[in-house]
């Protein structure tokens, strides 16, 4: 029985050794790898169709420089689906609730691609820092502003995944607790709550997939003023 409503949370071990790094590793044993045979089954086909058509809407607008982050892209966005929806089976630990985590992914990133631009194109980067047309005396303040918002990217990318996720889990268990006390005593209402649960639980499925999409938009975003 879990002592609190947070211990869902917390990194699973064995005999002492923290088993996340297997949770990260056992999602890629799902996905299938390329094939010699002339025709696919559905599975393969749909994989196909749906990496095809997420990297094609993603890079739509990068130039062709950025075009060179698609295949990193699409494997990220499938990596975090997977953890999302993997994480929503019962017994299950989800690695993408760990800030840790997901501060782990998002700075090398953002910081990848503003290396990028200050490489590329030093002075369109560093132009971000102050608006054209600014009056002299905002210049320091707006710099400093502007420097902020830069540098809180990473943690706003991975405190959005971190914080959606989690609601959601505690949702689920907070309905899912109160329908089973309420079974016993008033099926009717019970009955309700788990109607809520499922749609809940379907609701969920949408924020897990929907979270993985907008943190690899927004990572396409930051490459796409950089580049």
């Amino acid at each position: 029985m879990m002592l609190n409503l947070f211990d869902q949370f917390a990194s699973p071990t064995f005999l002492g050794l923290p088993l996340i790094a297997l949770a990260l590793t056992l999602p890629w044993l799902l996905f299938f790898t390329s094939s010699t045979r002339w025709l696919n089954n559905r599975l393969r086909t749909l994989q196909g169709w749906f990496i095809k058509n997420f990297t094609k809407q993603l890079l739509l607008p990068l130039s062709a420089e950025g075009h060179k982050w698609a295949v990193l892209l699409a494997s990220l966005m499938i990596f975090l689906i997977t953890l999302n929806l993997l994480g929503l089976l019962p017994h299950t630990f989800t690695p993408t609730t760990q800030l840790s985590l997901n501060l782990g992914l998002a700075v090398p990133l953002w910081l990848a691609t503003v290396l990028i631009g200050l490489r590329n194109q030093p002075t369109h980067a560093l132009g971000h820092l102050l608006p054209e047309g600014t009056p002299t005396p905002l210049i320091p303040l707006l710099i400093v502003i502007e420097t902020i918002s830069l540098l809180i990217r990473p943690l706003a990318l991975g405190v959005r995944l971190t914080a959606n996720l989690t609601a959601g889990h505690l949702l689920i268990q907070l309905v899912a607790t109160a329908t089973f006390t309420l079974l016993a005593t008033m099926p009717t209402i019970a009955l309700l709550t788990a109607l809520l649960l499922i749609l809940l639980t379907l609701l969920e499925v949408a924020v897990a997939m929907i979270q993985a999409y907008v943190f690899v938009l927004l990572l396409s975003l930051y490459i796409q003023e950089n580049t």
